[in-house]
């Protein structure tokens, strides 16, 4: 059932809930900049969420910044009472960290998710679950459409996975008013460069080696994190109620090619690639079918190149953001 337009004009009240993170912090930079919405933006700064990544969004009458911790009953109930809508980008999301510790991203991902969805429920809120494509797990051929049995192979991609079925069980059992978001990897200024691609550009403006898993093969479909925060504001104002939305940049690179055209522009030698022994269940290739999206007028703005860029030339000039997050 579309989604009804009553509930589209009670959109003005927003929680954001990992707004002080990369992908988050960037989402409430585009709500501010293009709707009237105003946003409680909720984030415990872990060691991703980073306060820098807000500094200029000022709490003011539209903007307000509060550290808490999504699992924290307390905290939550207190803030969804002043909302209509609330989105959870709040996730840990690291996948070597989820293999070599995997119990924070359980009590993140999924215990975190429940004490929201019990507060939507309460309140009545429309709820925006921020997913992944890794959920689906690795596909050789051909690309995941929405309802894909899900296949995650880590600890973090199983995660996200149970949330996304907690969110549909409160859909189905509720009739909370949900959707979800999967999207590729995303890729933009404010990432923390323990990810690939700010990880080589952060190596190669420090004449440091470019880290490669296994023999670089593996495949990932690569969208500039803006057209992401597009997509997500769309389904919020157009989606329909418990129906996940796959977001594909449709940019499919080999990890070695995307390292070898920033050890280009940044003119270091490809001598600074170094193979390293791949990481355990490493899935091969990801790839979204996004027709569900495209139907509601959405397609990606930034390609590949342009964005890649952009990217690179935030990194060089805020090392100062970067510099203490390196090792």
């Amino acid at each position: 059932m579309p989604l009804k337009q009553e509930r589209c004009e009670t959109l003005q009240r927003i929680l954001v809930t990992g707004g002080a993170g990369f992908i988050g912090s960037n989402f409430v930079r585009h709500v501010m900049n293009h709707t009237k919405y105003s946003v409680i933006n909720l984030d415990k700064l872990t060691y991703a969420g980073n306060i820098n990544n807000i500094r200029d969004m000022r709490d003011g009458r539209r903007h307000k910044f509060v550290r808490g911790d999504i699992r924290n009953r307390k905290v939550v109930r207190s803030l969804a009472k002043k909302v209509d809508t609330v989105v959870n980008f709040a996730a840990e999301s690291h996948v070597d960290r989820s293999i070599r510790d995997s119990q924070v991203f359980f009590e993140t991902n999924v215990l975190g998710t429940h004490t929201l969805l019990d507060a939507c429920r309460e309140f009545d809120l429309r709820f925006q679950q921020i997913s992944t494509d890794e959920v689906y797990g690795s596909r050789e051929r051909g690309s995941c459409k929405e309802t894909d049995v899900l296949h995650p192979s880590n600890p973090y991609s199983a995660s996200k996975a149970a949330a996304d079925l907690l969110v549909n069980a409160y859909h189905t059992t509720y009739g909370l008013h949900v959707t979800v978001t999967r999207s590729t990897n995303n890729y933009g200024p404010n990432q923390h460069p323990e990810k690939f691609i700010p990880r080589l550009i952060t190596n190669a403006l420090r004449k440091k080696p470019a880290p490669i898993y296994g023999s670089g093969m593996n495949v990932r479909d690569w969208i500039f994190v803006d057209d992401n925060c597009r997509a997500i504001r769309l389904i919020l104002e157009k989606g329909a109620t418990g129906e996940v939305y796959n977001i594909a940049g449709r940019n499919q690179k080999r990890n070695i090619d995307v390292a070898r055209e920033i050890l280009r522009r940044l003119s270091i030698p490809m001598t600074m690639i170094r193979f390293v022994a791949d990481r355990p269940g490493h899935d091969f290739r990801y790839s979204l079918n996004c027709e569900k999206i495209r139907q509601l007028g959405w397609k990606p703005r930034v390609a590949f190149e342009e964005g890649l860029q952009v990217t690179i030339d935030w990194y060089a000039s805020n090392r100062w953001w970067w510099s203490t997050l390196v090792e």
